[in-house]
Order: structure tokens, then sequence, then C-alpha cells
């Protein structure tokens, strides 16, 4: 189970900040931890107090995917409850009425990219980057991501990130429409609070009917990319080609996939 510091909610006015706490692991997230930030944004969502939600992460990461090794042996098979409680986080940012800023302080690596991409608005640091890296353990994107990559940057875009699994610094992610701000090392603390500033001071109603309209035309096939990413990835975490990418990762080699 995750320590109580594990997942920090700092309520600042009307401004909540869910904040990814397991720096030493570059804010790795097991399935307990994802259960307690949908709940956290869920909570937040419904809370006339709050205005705003913003997820960050702790220490020099924003967020290095999912802990595959917090259960125990890196070489088990998983199960699908991890990503369920993901799938209930991108769920959460989505159906929030009230916009959900990402202030993306560090890598946003496989499923915290996808949460990346499922904010209203996202923030990166310049030396921040993004990267789908299930391909290199035999997996593919989820999260959600399959349906919010082409929704911002094409399938052309997505494909590459999804299959090639590159690094797309910041500076190329707003260029590309994969995120909507990118500012300096030095004045990101500052650029994201005034961001946040904004956006509470602004008519929240109009905000959440703004969402909702986006849900439905950009997002409409959303519910359906999570179920078939749910169906795939399940199928792929019994693969000989996942259980190669592991093994390959533990002993720092590239892998030899076989396609089976």
């Amino acid at each position: 189970m995750p320590t109580e510091t594990e997942l920090l909610t700092l309520r600042e006015d009307t401004i909540l900040r869910v904040v990814f706490n397991r720096p030493g692991s570059l804010n790795a997230l097991t399935t307990e931890l994802l259960e307690q930030i949908a709940e956290a944004v869920e909570t937040a969502g419904s809370d006339p107090g709050v205005r705003v939600i913003m997820l960050t992460g702790a220490g020099r990461a924003f967020c290095s995917g999912a802990d595959l090794a917090a259960g125990g042996r890196l070489d088990e098979r998983p199960d699908t409850a991890t990503i369920d409680a993901a799938n209930r986080v991108t769920l959460a940012i989505r159906h929030a009425p009230k916009p959900v800023l990402a202030a993306v302080n560090g890598p946003a690596v496989g499923v915290g990219c996808s949460f990346a991409l499922a904010a209203d608005l996202t923030v990166a640091r310049e030396s921040a980057y993004f990267l789908l890296a299930f391909a290199n353990v035999g997996l593919m994107p989820d999260g959600g991501a399959t349906a919010l990559l082409p929704a911002a940057i094409g399938r052309a875009r997505a494909t590459r990130m999804a299959v090639l699994a590159e690094r797309v610094p910041a500076a190329t992610a707003a260029e590309w429409g994969l995120i909507s701000h990118v500012t300096t090392d030095p004045d990101f603390e500052s650029d994201v609070d005034a961001l946040a500033a904004k956006l509470a001071a602004g008519p929240t109603a109009a905000f959440a009917r703004t969402k909702q309209a986006f849900n439905v035309t950009a997002l409409s096939r959303l519910d359906e990319a999570l179920a078939a990413e749910r169906k795939g990835q399940s199928e792929l975490f019994g693969t000989d080609d996942f259980a190669e990418g592991v093994a390959a990762f533990q002993q720092k080699r590239e892998p030899g996939f076989t396609g089976r």
C-alpha cells in the first residue's frame, strides 16, 4: 500500500495541487496510488470550492509511468488492475467539470504521458520530455493515449511516438500541439502559478461546458479506446515479446523481439 506521503494534495485557496510524490522512482505509479489519484481528482471535481486541479510530480520527473515491479518481481505477469486504475484517472481528468492543469516538471513517460495529454492545459519546462516507452517492453500505449494522441497531433505523429518510442522534447511537443505551453526552467513555477490563477479567476461554468463539448467532438471515442487498450494490453502481457522486453530492460540490453 502507498504511504500517506506518496500522494500530496495541497490546497491553495481555490487551486488544488495533486502531487505524485515518489521521487526515488521518478514518480512511478502503483495500482493503489493510481486509485488515490483518481479519487483525489474525482473529489476535487465535485468540490465547489476547487476551481482548478493541478497535477504535477515531486523531484525531477513528472511521472515515469506505471510501477510494474511494485507488486513483486518484474517478471511476473501483471494483471489488469493497474490498467483499470489508470483508466479511472484518465476519465476523472476528462470528466472533472473544471480545468485540469498538468505542470510537467520533468519526464512524462508511459501512462504519465497519457495523463499529461488528458489534462485540459499542459505546461512543461523546456528540459522536460514526453515518451511512450511501451513498445520497448513489447506493450502498447494505454491510459487513453491511443485516442488522446491522434486528437492532439494526428495519426502519423501519434504512430511515430507509439511505435518508435522516441523522446519528444517539450519544445517539439508544443510545436506539434501535444501540449499547450512550454516555459524556461527558471520561469516554470511562476508561469504555472500565473496560469493556474488565471484559470481560477475565470468562468468555471463556461470552462466546464467547453470541456464537455471537446469530449463529445475531439474525444468522442475515448471510452472505446480505453476498452481496446485494456483488451490489447492484457493479451500482450502473456506474449514472449513482453517477457523478452522485461528481461532486456533488467539486463540493460537491446531486446530481441520475435512477434510472438
